[in-house]
């Protein structure tokens, strides 16, 4: 079964944040077939900034951006409730998956799992579900 994602909207929009330029470069392509506007942030004042400003349908973080642990998660709970978030990370360390999802994010996706699991992952975490579904 193949899953296809059509555009969610005209206007519709996604963040990507991540220090790492090769990971949101070759992220982009593919969300660009689903979102009408991609916007890449490396910091998470931008991310929290962008987000506020330009209510996105998702925002895909790597974990990568923030050293400070899961505040900037909190704070784009508390900000935009509504926030659709997954994020990505190249390691499934113990306890991290309950930890982001008690900590509002809709999805974990490992790095290593992108291209099979990302459109996916959208899918369910734009419907309200989550990902990995538990």
């Amino acid at each position: 079964m193949k899953l296809v994602i059509k555009k969610i909207r005209p206007d519709s929009c996604v963040i990507l944040a991540s220090r790492d330029h090769s990971l949101t470069e070759g992220l982009r392509s593919r969300l660009e077939t689903i979102f009408e506007v991609v916007v890449m942030v490396a910091d998470e004042v931008s991310l929290v900034e962008c987000a506020c400003r330009l209510n996105p349908a998702l925002v895909l973080v790597h974990l990568t951006l923030s050293g400070s642990g899961f505040s900037w998660l909190r704070t784009l709970r508390t900000l935009c409730p509504g926030l659709k978030i997954i994020v990505l990370s190249q390691r499934d360390e113990s306890g991290l998956r309950p930890a982001l999802i008690r900590c509002g994010a809709g999805g974990f996706l490992l790095n290593s799992a992108l291209d099979s699991d990302l459109l996916p992952a959208i899918d369910a975490v734009l419907s309200g579900g989550l990902w990995p579904s538990v």
